[in-house]
């Protein structure tokens, strides 16, 4: 089963349960990824893209979520957080802090970069290995402090 089929599979178990909340998060996967199948040259959008799609949305409804709790404004922050948890479920497992780290000092190691200005070849092995499974804020910092020592 493709990961727009699956979508479209719990759409129809959301309005079958009338859960308006999932649906409206569901709602908002599937307009992503029916404008990325159309502004593309195929009319399937493939795995990696559904990923990245959802990575953004989740990411996008974290930061709206800690802008209204800034702002004081609970009761729509409960929204945006309930709807990045229901978005989160199609993101694969994300890897911990020591993972992260771990990853970081054996591709240190294999790329043999010993100073801060040799990030780049260091960042570009790990973002193609750990795309989806980790943010990359959170890798460049490890990757500095590693570097840095």
């Amino acid at each position: 089963m493709s990961f727009t089929e699956k979508i479209n599979n719990d759409i129809k178990q959301a309005m079958l349960a009338k859960d308006k909340e999932t649906l409206a998060a569901l709602r908002d996967i599937k307009s992503k990824l029916l404008l990325e199948a159309t502004s593309g040259s195929g009319n399937e959008v493939s795995e990696e893209t559904a990923m990245k799609i959802c990575m953004k949305l989740h990411k996008q409804r974290v930061e709206t979520y800690d802008l209204y709790i800034a702002q004081g404004r609970e009761d729509l922050a409960a929204d945006e957080l309930f709807q990045a948890k229901v978005i989160e479920a199609y993101l694969p497992k994300q890897l911990t802090a020591e993972e992260i780290l771990e990853e970081v000092k054996l591709a240190i190691e294999t790329t043999g970069a010993t100073s801060p200005q040799e990030m780049g070849k260091v960042m570009g092995i790990l973002q193609a290995k750990l795309a989806g499974k980790a943010d990359g804020k959170l890798i460049a910092q490890f990757v500095k402090e590693e570097l840095a020592k």
